[in-house]
């Protein structure tokens, strides 16, 4: 296993990540990464998925990794990097399948996932995770080492590898299709008060986990 539960409950984890370690995580888990993630953002994706169409293999095994949204600020003399927080995980939305379908296990982005895209991770057995965002400063005092693997050309949105100790997210989207962001806030949400086109059903959902 890949997962390790720590004694105040939180996971810590490490690609290659197995379709009983993406299980074993739950929306809500807090998580820390450790060792290797792949960083690429909206053009090193689109760049994947052309190579892919033209039936070219990816610049690293995607099979069991993570993949983190970012394109980290350049590094001040004697650090690591610069800023590395996450960019908006939806823009990837329109590549993330083809992803999916060859092994890529984890995501870590900034945000939540529409429909479609939590689909996908439950049909794959992936999860999506969430990592704080305008906390770049924070998140690069987590990241042990960085290099350029592809498209160089790119600059910040390069593919990087990356290697982390204990950074910091959390379990949006996990493997059964539930969304963190949305049952969050059933048990609160009043419906009488919103139009009817965007009401939710709150009943089962807050029967089931302690809710009003």
């Amino acid at each position: 296993m890949s997962v390790e539960v720590l004694g105040d409950g939180r996971k810590r984890i490490s690609a290659p990540l197995s379709d009983d370690d993406v299980r074993s995580l739950e929306i809500g888990d807090v998580v820390l990464v450790n060792g290797t993630v792949y960083a690429a953002r909206d053009a090193a994706h689109k760049r994947m998925v052309e190579m892919l169409d033209r039936g070219e293999e990816l610049p690293f095994d995607i099979r069991g990794q993570i993949v983190y949204y970012v394109g980290p600020t350049p590094e001040r003399p004697g650090n690591v990097t610069g800023s590395a927080g996450p960019t908006t995980a939806s823009r990837m939305d329109k590549w993330t399948p083809r992803l999916l379908e060859l092994g890529l296990k984890g995501i870590m982005g900034k945000g939540g996932r529409g429909p479609a895209i939590r689909a996908e991770l439950e049909k794959h057995t992936a999860v999506y995770m969430a990592a704080l965002g305008g906390g770049g400063a924070l998140s690069a005092l987590t990241v042990r080492g960085q290099e350029v693997i592809a498209f160089e050309d790119l600059q910040t949105e390069a593919i990087r590898r990356m290697e982390l100790e204990d950074f910091p997210v959390w379990v949006v989207n996990d493997c059964r299709g539930r969304d963190f962001y949305g049952e969050t806030i059933k048990p609160w949400r009043k419906n009488d008060l919103l139009p009817e086109a965007l009401r939710v059903p709150t009943d089962e959902w807050a029967g089931k986990n302690g809710g009003g």
